[in-house]
């Protein structure tokens, strides 16, 4: 087992896996930039090391800074958490070549899942079910027009290196291809230097599931049930649910069976999600997120494990420490991302924290790097916190979240916080039947603030 791991993160899930450290017996190191010096972060790991200015690519982007840091304080192995260099493939490599671990996938395996079309490829020829689509990138508006007739519209066009909703746009008749197609190209270039595209069919109506996944890297593997995630503004998630509304147990089982069977396949190693847009009882693969999720929590709660503990782990060489026949759901579990942002407009709302009080009792748990006279910084991202509550069923957890909420205080100079928007959703009937897709929210704040 290591004796001491730097984590390459900040914020609340940097927090997280100290904590997984401390009951390991495991001593953390914790980096931080110029503004995180006084981060609570910096402030619970046995050390801390700054590795730069307050931009993260001068920080928690620069690899030869956390490389550095691990050579002065002796650290033999990485957590990356989620974000930053987390399904950096360069990144991973770097750490082998220099001898120090990667708590999460190979090189090969972020690279494969970090591109889109490989992935779906990777993913078609283990038997998982895709989402109908071009072969692999579209070069010209022409070719984009004969794969969009062939799978019929409406159709997304997407940036084969995308993520967070960037490089996205959708196409619902042939008058709307041609814009739809070099915007998606452009807005892809400028996100991420590389401008190809791919083209799928556009679902109506339907829910963002995703199968949390867990390899020992030696061809074993099992999964932990789904997430529902279908709550979604601008392709970021906001309120996340396990086990989903609509997904009964021989369905779980079923999509569970043909995810962990496939990651078993490639040997694949640690805690990844394969997710999925899920319409009339079928399942379409998007993509494969080789890292640990925002939303891992509520997977902890119904499962009852430790999912940082168990990447530690088996990156230690460990074998995991449950089969699959040991996971049985136990309950419901609900997560809101707490973001310091502005509703409707979503905008950052950074500050110094003048009050917090975390909500407690049965059930209740909140990951949260905020203490009072902390002050956000307005370089990273707008994620504050995350409550997450459990019941024995789904309506308990929706009282138990409502409470919660109550009790929960941020206040600030200048700061404000998604926890209004919350309080709101509750009340309505669709949120209080399961009854979304992962078009719902944007339509309800469209129509709610108009």
């Amino acid at each position: 087992m290591f004796e001491k791991i730097l984590i390459a993160n900040r914020g609340e899930i940097a927090l997280r896996v100290i904590r997984a450290c401390k009951e390991m017996g495991i001593k953390s190191v914790a980096v931080h930039s110029v503004a995180d010096a006084d981060a609570m972060h910096v402030r619970m790991a046995d050390e801390s090391v700054c590795i730069g200015p307050n931009p993260s690519s001068q920080s928690y982007l620069s690899i030869p800074a956390i490389i550095s840091a691990c050579e002065i304080t002796g650290a033999q192995a990485i957590h990356p958490g989620y974000g930053f260099l987390s399904e950096n493939a360069n990144f991973v490599q770097v750490l082998e070549d220099h001898g120090i671990a990667f708590i999460g996938p190979t090189a090969e395996h972020i690279r494969i899942m970090g591109d889109k079309i490989t992935a779906k490829d990777t993913m078609k020829r283990l038997g998982v079910p895709c989402v109908p689509g071009s072969d692999g990138g579209v070069p010209d508006v022409d070719e984009a027009r004969r794969v969009a007739g062939e799978i019929g519209y409406p159709v997304i066009i997407k940036a084969t290196a995308g993520g967070g909703g960037r490089g996205m746009k959708v196409a619902k008749s042939a008058d709307e291809l041609e814009i739809a197609f070099r915007t998606a190209r452009s807005e892809a270039k400028a996100a991420f230097g590389n401008d190809e595209v791919y083209i799928e069919k556009y679902l109506q109506r339907p829910r963002h599931i995703e199968i949390q996944v867990f390899g020992d890297g030696k061809g074993k593997a099992v999964h932990l049930g789904e997430r529902d995630c279908s709550l979604q503004r601008r392709h970021q998630k906001v309120f996340e649910e396990a086990p989903g509304p609509v997904i009964d147990e021989a369905t779980r089982a079923r999509i569970g069976k043909t995810c962990a069977d496939a990651v078993a396949a490639i040997n694949y190693i640690g805690a990844g999600t394969i997710e999925f847009l899920y319409e009339d009882g079928e399942f379409y693969f998007i993509e494969m997120n080789t890292r640990l999720q925002v939303e891992h929590p509520v997977t902890e709660a119904i499962f009852r494990v430790d999912l940082v503990r168990e990447q530690i782990r088996v990156a230690a060489g460990l074998p995991m420490s449950f089969r699959q026949e040991d996971l049985k759901v136990q309950g419901h579990a609900i997560e809101v991302r707490i973001n310091a942002e502005k509703i409707p407009e979503f905008a950052p709302r950074p500050g110094k924290i003048t009050q917090f009080h975390a909500p407690g009792g049965l059930g209740v748990r909140i990951d949260s790097a905020l203490y009072d006279g902390y002050t956000i910084p307005p370089y990273y991202d707008s994620l504050i916190g995350k409550l997450i509550v459990h019941g024995r069923d789904r309506d308990e957890a929706l009282a138990r979240l409502k409470r919660a909420l109550a009790e929960l205080i941020i206040d600030g100079q200048g700061v404000e916080t998604t926890i209004p928007l919350f309080h709101r959703l509750l009340e309505e009937k669709d949120i209080q039947a399961g009854d979304y897709s992962i078009h719902w929210l944007e339509k309800w704040l469209a129509a709610a603030f108009a």
